[in-house]
């Protein structure tokens, strides 16, 4: 376990490098120039080229690439053109909230989804078994974008149970801690800070979860399926062994495994940024830091956001990796 644990951290420098290439590239090609929108229509040429010869964009590519990575291989991704502070405070500040919305989605499609997919599994051709298959189906075809209007529109405008957007009501002074409101919330002893932000965050994580819960749904019953025909599941039932006794304690541990991977992808793309959901809601986010950074042509905190979001995503792969030898025994990593 522990060579192979070493490998993989191994393998994250080539990835990672990988990441910043195509990250700095991409950047360079939209179109526009960061010089001239920081001066204006107003700037002059003596001043625009001064500005570009601060900012190092009169340099070769692969010059401005050098200076880019060995920048942040010390962690300094540089200065936001917007902000004028360190791109890396920026993201990190958006990042509890990022962090805070993935965790309510994961939590509710897990607790959602695994069960509507084992139910309908030993349930096969039933009406629920429908029933889950006909919510799937919509689950996965509904953008999310789409999927939080709706939301806003029945349970903010037209009943309004719930806020439509933001983090907190008006009025509450926040304390920062950890930037994850309903823990500072707790910490810091004023329960309605946490009881305002988890209604704020009832509606964005519902709509993030949407196509999470349909597609563990799924892949739960599938899974459980083709575990449930297996002959050492009916030798369990002929040794006359409850049904739930089959069903949890020996089909369903060994039909854990794709679902821990479709669990661990979904969680790392819910921490990347969930741009539509963060934008729709008005939530200050990775997913809408990274947005507004690109339309302002703002460098230094795209690629931070992009690289702290490739970072998180192989972080989590190895962490599924390392869930499939506790899940089986008959996987080993020696």
């Amino acid at each position: 376990m522990p060579r192979y644990v070493a490998r993989r951290l191994a393998l994250l420098i080539p990835v990672l490098l990988g990441v910043s290439i195509f990250v700095f590239v991409g950047m360079q090609m939209i179109p526009g120039d960061v010089a001239q929108m920081l001066l204006g229509e107003k700037g002059t040429k003596e001043d625009l080229e001064r500005l570009r010869a601060e900012l190092g964009l009169d340099q070769p590519l692969y010059v401005q690439y050098w200076r880019f990575l060995s920048r942040v291989v010390r962690g300094d991704f540089g200065k936001s053109l917007r902000t004028q502070r360190p791109a890396i405070s920026d993201v990190w500040e958006a990042l509890p909230m990022t962090a805070e919305l993935s965790v309510a989605a994961m939590l509710m499609a897990t607790m959602l989804g695994i069960p509507l997919g084992v139910m309908a599994a030993t349930r096969q051709y039933s009406l629920f078994d429908n029933a889950v298959t006909v919510f799937v189906l919509f689950g996965v075809s509904m953008p999310i974008f789409w999927t939080g209007l709706i939301l806003m529109m029945i349970f903010g405008s037209m009943v309004r149970w719930l806020p439509i957007g933001g983090i907190l009501d008006e009025g509450i002074i926040y304390h920062r801690i950890t930037g994850i409101h309903v823990i500072d919330g707790l910490f810091g002893g004023d329960i309605r800070v946490t009881v305002s932000a988890l209604r704020h965050l009832i509606l964005p994580a519902v709509a993030l979860a949407s196509i999470a819960i349909a597609t563990i749904a799924r892949m739960t019953r599938s899974t459980m399926l083709e575990i449930l025909h297996m002959n050492y599941v009916r030798t369990a039932r002929a040794k006359g062994l409850a049904e739930r006794v089959v069903v949890f304690r020996h089909a369903f541990r060994n039909a854990l495994i794709p679902v821990v991977t479709i669990v661990g992808l979904r969680l790392g793309l819910f921490l990347s940024g969930a741009v539509l959901t963060e934008t729709v809601f008005a939530l200050p986010g990775l997913g809408r830091l990274a947005v507004t950074s690109i339309m302002a042509r703002d460098y230094s905190v795209v690629q931070a956001v992009v690289m702290v979001s490739a970072l998180f995503i192989v972080s989590i792969n190895l962490l599924v990796d390392l869930t499939y030898a506790f899940l089986d025994p008959r996987i080993t990593y020696d």
